[in-house]
């Protein structure tokens, strides 16, 4: 990708990824305050504001690595802080907390659908151009996201949901793996021999739900 191809794709980007970045996150804290952990409403982190939810590294630096490397487009957000504790059930809580942040990508995924579908609508209006380029980047990027943080890998949120349905012995060995495991998922995304092994794991599953995704607007 050159550089006029990688700022035309930045600009267009930048609003999906925001998004996506900052709902999964803000739904996070929400469902964790409705199961009784308040840490994230105190810290002023269920918010729609990108700017409490930036990393400079999984935010910034990295998604433009990966686009510029030619590897799959992804990052992540500032965690939202979850003392798991203070849930009134912490192990079965953990899951319903875990899973807000890929539900609202999903969510997401279908309103940028519809955007599609309107700019389709519309294509003699000058904004139907760029609303469907960036309604196709906002469907990817939620759905990528989905199916990513849905890998049974701490520290992503299907690390989580492994960890709250396995049983505790399991579960406690599955959780030593969290320190390690960002920099397991940085190696398998990076096209360090050819393909990414990240994209070889998730490519049939980004294509089953974004199948689901198109086909529920009738692309």
């Amino acid at each position: 990708m050159n550089i006029d191809q990688l700022i035309q794709t930045i600009a267009l980007a930048a609003i999906p990824v925001l998004f996506a970045i900052t709902l999964h996150e803000a739904a996070h804290g929400y469902v964790a305050r409705y199961f009784g952990d308040m840490t994230a409403w105190q810290q002023g982190r269920i918010t729609l504001n990108p700017a409490r939810h930036i990393d400079p590294l999984g935010t910034i630096l990295l998604p433009l690595m990966t686009l510029w490397m030619g590897g799959i487009l992804f990052g992540w957000a500032k965690p939202v802080p979850v003392n798991f504790a203070a849930l009134r059930n912490p192990k079965k809580d953990m899951l319903w907390v875990a899973l807000a942040g890929p539900a609202s990508n999903l969510f997401m995924a279908f309103g940028w659908a519809l955007f599609a579908k309107i700019a389709l609508a519309f294509p003699e209006n000058y904004y139907s151009s760029p609303l469907l380029e960036m309604a196709k980047i906002g469907i990817n990027i939620n759905v990528v996201l989905m199916v990513l943080n849905l890998l049974p890998l701490p520290p992503l949120d299907g690390g989580r949901i492994a960890i709250s349905m396995l049983p505790h012995r399991q579960a406690y060995q599955l959780s030593r793996l969290e320190p390690y495991g960002m920099f397991i998922l940085i190696f398998l995304a990076l096209p360090l021999f050819g393909t990414p092994i990240l994209w070889w794991l998730l490519s049939p599953f980004i294509g089953i739900v974004k199948f689901v995704v198109l086909t529920t607007f009738g692309f």
